[in-house]
């Protein structure tokens, strides 16, 4: 994505879509980094000469180095099975609530702690001598240099939310070596130059800048809201990620059971949020389909009345691939509801799922923060889904702003932005957003008791 950014100018142009196709192996399910670094330069070459560059991805998942400085093997994907019970093993030498009052995340067998406690023992952690999050690794490949960026280091579950430094007593009691890790790096620190050979390759050369490279660090700062507005957020994709902007962690022992983690945002600003599967849901079903269009998926659950089938949207049973419509109808019978029988049934049974699980998280998060809010910013991809956004402005009994659709990108270029001199602090970020991008509010409307009835058919919360 090329962004074009000025004191009252914020455009966005797609530059190269390639994709990201993961990989099981014998071993395991793996990431094809080296395909999405071949991704990467031919984005770069299309974009033709840029400013600065920033990287930002998805959290928990890393690559090693040996001592040479080469990568030891495809990173583990997050969904592989290896982290399955490791939380016996961290809360026998660290209980979950002392896990929790020093971190501040939330238990997902995906983070980055687990899948460390799982490779233990292995050759390849052995040979490691470097650790890199997936953005790092990119920027060291486009610099030679590393360094760990701050925002996605929170979600490794290493990292002390007070203080925004590595948590050494809870590393040490778990036999995690912090030294794999280069030096901590914060959104507007500079990257370092792309090398030689990457210069030659694109065609330009050019700084790269430390952004929010957490995607979601990036997308709640590109989050549209307005100076004083008391805004919850739900940042859209293959997640849902749905919370609060705070000034500091919620490590309260009922924060902890709610499941809600704090993930370091853009500012020294706290991401208090609720993962949720997200649009997986519904990916998976559209794979199982046949990759369907899904225009016509979205006007037949428009049709079907609602909320008449839902199910917990949170639960870790969805996370594995495969089988996701029979998976979700037999989730319903478990439940005592009506299975859908048809795609759109399907389709509007996990949108109404997801608005069920924004409006738990948002309630929730202002209990558990004592922040009241009154306006929900719903952005990423769903922000396109005009039947999820209304739904979830029904679902909560809140207004929803939807917008911008790119916010991930965004986020990511105003950081730069600002590093450069071009924008000002996050509050004129959020004020250029605000006067540039097309945002659409939807009022809430329907039957607040189906909704109160529909909570009370889902376990959980």
């Amino acid at each position: 994505m090329v962004g074009r950014v000025g004191p009252a100018a914020l455009d966005l142009t797609e530059a190269h879509r390639f994709p990201n196709r993961p990989v099981r192996l014998a071993e395991g399910l793996r990431w094809d980094v080296l395909g999405l670094y071949a991704g990467v330069l031919d984005g770069l070459r299309a974009a033709g000469p840029v400013d600065s560059v920033g990287v930002d991805g998805w959290g928990v998942d890393y690559g090693l180095l040996d001592a040479d400085g080469r990568l030891l093997g495809q990173p583990v994907h997050y969904r592989d099975a290896r982290t399955e019970g490791m939380e016996r093993t961290a809360w026998a030498r660290v209980p979950a609530d002392r896990l929790y009052a020093a971190t501040g995340i939330q238990h997902s067998p995906i983070n980055t702690l687990y899948q460390l406690l799982a490779a233990q023992g292995t050759a390849q952690l052995a040979a490691a001598r470097r650790l890199l999050l997936i953005p790092d690794l990119i920027a060291y490949w486009l610099t030679g240099e590393q360094g760990t960026e701050l925002t996605n280091a929170s979600t490794t579950q290493l990292i002390d939310p007070r203080t925004g430094t590595w948590a050494h007593a809870v590393a040490d009691r778990l036999g995690i070596d912090l030294a794999l890790f280069p030096p901590l790096r914060r959104p507007g620190d500079p990257g370092g130059r792309l090398l030689p050979h990457v210069r030659e390759s694109t065609g330009f050369d050019a700084p790269v800048t430390t952004v929010g490279s957490h995607d979601t660090a990036s997308a709640v700062a590109a989050v549209p809201a307005a100076a004083g507005e008391r805004f919850a957020y739900v940042c859209t994709g293959t997640w849902s990620l749905v919370g609060l902007e705070l000034d500091g962690p919620v490590l309260t022992e009922p924060s902890r059971v709610a499941n809600f983690t704090n993930e370091l945002g853009v500012d020294g600003t706290v991401r208090y949020l609720r993962n949720i599967m997200g649009l997986w849901l519904l990916q998976e079903c559209m794979r199982a389909w046949g990759e369907p269009d899904v225009a016509p998926l979205l006007r037949e659950a428009a049709s079907v009345a609602g909320p008449r089938s839902v199910v917990d949207a949170s639960d870790p049973a969805f996370l594995a691939p495969g089988r996701m419509p029979e998976r979700i109808a037999d989730a319903c019978r478990a439940g005592g509801q009506p299975a859908p029988s048809t795609r759109g049934e399907t389709t509007r049974c996990i949108l109404d799922s997801l608005a069920l699980a924004h409006r738990r998280a948002i309630a929730r998060a202002q209990r558990l923060a004592d922040h009241p809010v009154d306006v929900v910013h719903l952005v990423g991809g769903a922000t396109r889904n005009e039947l999820l956004c209304q739904l979830t402005a029904d679902a909560c009994g809140l207004p929803v702003v939807a917008g911008p659709a790119e916010a991930a990108a965004l986020g990511n270029v105003l950081v730069q932005a600002r590093a450069h001199g071009v924008v000002g602090d996050l509050a004129g970020m959020r004020e250029l957003l605000v006067r540039t991008q097309p945002l659409v509010r939807y009022e809430p409307s329907g039957d607040r008791g189906a909704w109160e009835a529909a909570d009370r058919r889902v376990p959980g919360d």
